[in-house]
């Protein structure tokens, strides 16, 4: 049964026409682009394509959760923390696929409460929270 929302904090909205070949807006005009697939995918890669918008949306929101938990942990994430993302796409049984890995890299930050940091994060992103018993996710602590 899928998790329903206590409250609506905010809803984003984006129009997209064209698919992985078209172009994609937010109803506020802060994002416009144009996709296309990449080479890899028979595209001609001359725009971002939606694995891009999901490692990029993953990475930030994945910061925000430690950032928050951090918050209700008393400690700071290093001003330099950083998360390299990848998402990968493929066949599955059932037609497509993807696969996310975070890097994490929190510089200065005892390895022990990096990776509770980690950890305790990883139960609050709502990206997490999304993609958990649905895709691979691995988390490495840099």
């Amino acid at each position: 049964m899928p998790t329903k929302l206590d409250k609506v904090l905010y809803t984003a909205h984006a129009h997209t026409t064209g698919g992985r070949e078209g172009q994609s807006a937010s109803d506020d005009g802060k994002l416009s682009v144009t996709l296309a697939p990449p080479k890899e995918l028979g595209g001609n890669g001359n725009g971002t394509n939606p694995e891009q918008l999901f490692a990029a949306g993953y990475s930030a929101c994945f910061m925000g959760a430690m950032k928050h938990v951090a918050g209700l942990k008393k400690i700071t994430v290093p001003a330099d923390a950083s998360i390299d993302a990848s998402v990968d796409i493929g066949p599955i049984p059932a037609g497509f696929g993807i696969a996310a890995q975070l890097k994490i890299s929190l510089p200065g930050m005892d390895r022990a409460v990096a990776q509770d940091l980690i950890d305790t994060a990883h139960g609050v992103c709502p990206y997490s929270n999304a993609t958990r018993g649905n895709i691979e996710v691995t988390l490495t602590l840099a």
